[in-house]
């Protein structure tokens, strides 16, 4: 089964890196994504804001230096935890959009 997600986004906001009690770093955004879509033939702008996380070496690049940029990210949709079953992308790759 597919669960693969690509976005390019703006970070809205981002938290303060953040370590699990094994150790790992995590970092927690938000992202704003805007745009104009063809459905049915016809266009329609697009506005979305999604919860998203990083876990994992990759994410001590990015702290601190992602709020207000634009990115490009790809990664899964998971349930927020076993009780919330709000959605949050868990980006496994991020790249800065050139602009």
């Amino acid at each position: 089964m597919q669960n693969r997600l690509v976005l390019t986004a703006t970070v809205e906001r981002e938290d303060v890196l953040r370590y699990t009690p094994a150790g790992v770093p995590v970092l927690e955004m938000w992202l704003r994504h805007q745009s104009r879509q063809t459905e049915a033939g016809a266009e329609r702008d697009v506005i979305c804001e999604i919860q998203s996380v990083m876990v994992g070496e990759a994410c001590r690049a990015l702290a601190g230096r992602v709020a207000g940029q634009e990115l490009t990210v790809s990664g899964f949709l998971c349930q927020r935890s076993l009780r919330n079953p709000r959605l949050v992308l868990h980006i496994e790759s991020a790249e800065f959009v050139k602009g």
